[in-house]
């Protein structure tokens, strides 16, 4: 039988490269819900071609829009940040790609979880903001969280099979992303248009940034050590420039295993989708006779300083990774926006941190309100 997919942000670039794969295997797969923040023209094109159950536009303004493009095909339209979080528990929808981009994928991806839907995790702030919280549901619901982030499918794929051996330190490789090696001197000058340039990943705006950051590697370390039940002190960041090896696991005989792969996202999104089965594709292959050389490098933390706040954060537990989260996003905004400096991200982003109120075991409101406060706190700053 077809697996039903409902991909939250479809628009996106995880959600593109997943119809990609979708569509490349028509015999495994089948669209069954697509959503999107507001762009609500490509939301339309996208359900022409795929002709899915029903559309989520959530910017409400573009609901008629989209309403009316739609009136002659068989798709239903919904629209508000609520409905996407209703939708995921139609009956027909076998497992629900989580690819929103930043917190506004929490409240979607809990829900799926609660009515049981497998889960295909792309938004890693899900995580950041409420890891124990999602881990616990998905026990408690025995509903897998299967891994989309390149890196953190690395890992799990270098886990498969070793059943209760022990693992020693989690491998998290970074590309080090376009600022690798560069000074505070240097990197208090750079522009918005110089960090969007990946060496290596088409991603969308936000996760470049957090890449060029190195928050995003944060963020990814957060992540694992919910995903793998590891403590934060077990995970060590490699700065891989090549991003042929995407991470990896060491355990306590020494052994590393590592996945290494072309840097195409749509490796691991089909791994997810169509677990535990291996699907053929047509994928570009490495090529190791023209690697040059694969190298390792442990980052600065002095100087990319978010990574550090992420480790800060993960120690300290709670809501702190919350309120961390939120103001990254601000921070982020407010840099594509040049209204702050690529270095001064780090300063409101740990400011936030110290003013937010730390709660030790919060819920699930908590978190919310965690969320809502920290932003308002840095968007108050400066």
């Amino acid at each position: 039988m077809k697996r039903k997919i409902a991909i939250l942000g479809s628009t996106g670039s995880i959600g593109t490269q997943t119809l990609d794969v979708i569509e490349r295997n028509p015999d495994k797969f089948e669209v069954e819900i697509l959503t999107a923040g507001s762009n609500w023209e490509l939301l339309v094109q996208q359900a022409i071609k795929y002709l899915p159950n029903a559309v989520v536009i959530a910017n409400e303004s573009f609901y008629t829009s989209t309403k009316e493009a739609l009136k002659d095909y068989p798709v239903k339209v919904f629209t508000g940040s609520k409905s996407i979080s209703d939708v995921v528990e139609f009956d027909t929808v076998d497992m629900v790609v989580a690819a929103m981009v930043g917190y506004s994928g929490l409240i979607p991806t809990v829900n799926a979880i609660r009515h049981k839907k497998p889960i295909a995790l792309a938004n890693k702030e899900t995580l950041v903001a409420a890891g124990s919280i999602v881990i616990r549901e998905a026990l408690e619901n025995h509903v897998p969280i299967l891994p989309v982030d390149s890196e953190h499918s690395a890992i799990f794929q270098s886990l498969v099979g070793e059943g209760d051996n022990e693992v020693e330190k989690i491998l998290l490789t970074a590309s080090g992303g376009p600022f690798r090696g560069k000074n505070h001197e240097f990197l208090a000058k750079v522009k918005k248009e110089q960090a969007l340039k990946h060496p290596n990943w088409n991603m969308g705006a936000k996760v470049t940034i957090d890449s060029a950051s190195l928050m995003n590697k944060g963020l990814e370390t957060i992540e694992a050590m919910h995903l793998f039940n590891v403590p934060v002190d077990k995970i060590e960041v490699l700065v891989h420039p090549q991003s042929i090896v995407h991470s990896g696991v060491q355990f306590v005989d020494g052994s590393v295993k590592f996945q290494l792969g072309v840097p195409d996202m749509r490796l691991p999104i089909q791994f997810a989708i169509g677990y535990p089965e291996r699907l053929k594709s047509t994928f570009p292959r490495v090529d190791f006779f023209l690697l040059k050389n694969l190298s390792f490098e442990k980052p600065d933390l002095n100087v990319f300083r978010n990574l550090a706040l992420a480790i800060h954060a993960a120690k300290q537990g709670g809501n702190l990774a919350c309120a961390m989260n939120a103001a990254n996003e601000v921070a982020v905004k407010r840099f594509l926006q040049d209204k702050i400096g690529f270095l001064e991200m780090s300063d409101l982003i740990e400011t936030t941190m110290q003013k937010t109120p730390f709660i030790a075991e919060p819920t699930l409101d908590d978190i919310i309100d965690t969320h809502a406060e920290a932003v308002r706190i840095a968007e108050n700053l400066g």
